[in-house]
């Protein structure tokens, strides 16, 4: 009786360490060393790869991702502004530059929990054929919980990210993601 008591506590205590690892390592661990920084902007190029081992395929499940291979499609994300302060719910940012090098692009604020930000106006993201440029090529993009006239993104008071995608990136984007041109990520103010 007491060899079934320990065999079956020694099985739940391997199972029980077995996934809080996998779920620790999925969410947090070993991330590091496949990131690569461009300004605020993160990515993780093994992503939608085959080179993706299967903690980053367990990230890309939990996250959401439904990622594509980086010659289809690079994902970088902002947790930070370019300052290398988190970013707030309760602060507006500025997203400024110009069009990356890619066939399409997107920029797209996500809800702590990896959804779309709740938000009544439904302004979750802009695009490279819905962004308002200036005369010299250049946008400006709101990221606030306060609406504005154009260019706005809804956020979350509870936190949020941000995810800039870039869909059939050139060659050279490809080549040295760290080096492409990409925006800037401003805080403006806070309340």
């Amino acid at each position: 009786m007491w060899f079934l008591l320990r065999l079956f506590g020694g099985v739940t205590l391997a199972l029980l360490l077995g996934l809080s690892s996998a779920y620790y390592s999925a969410r947090d661990v070993g991330f590091e060393k496949f990131i690569v920084s461009n300004g605020p902007w993160i990515t993780d190029l093994t992503s939608g790869g085959v080179d993706a081992g299967m903690y980053t395929r367990a990230r890309v499940a939990i996250a959401g991702l439904l990622a594509l291979n980086k010659s289809e499609a690079i994902y970088y994300i902002a947790t930070r502004d370019s300052a290398g302060d988190p970013l707030d719910g309760n602060c507006s940012y500025r997203i400024e530059g110009r069009d990356p090098d890619a066939r399409w692009w997107s920029i797209t604020a996500y809800a702590n929990d990896n959804f779309l930000i709740d938000t009544p106006s439904r302004n979750y993201s802009v695009s490279k054929t819905s962004v308002v440029r200036s005369a010299d090529g250049t946008f400006v993009v709101r990221l606030s919980p306060a609406a504005e006239q154009q260019n706005w993104i809804a956020t979350s008071p509870d936190g949020f990210d941000v995810m800039l995608r870039l869909y059939h990136p050139g060659t050279s984007v490809v080549k040295d993601p760290s080096a492409a041109l990409l925006p800037s990520l401003t805080r403006e103010a806070c309340s």
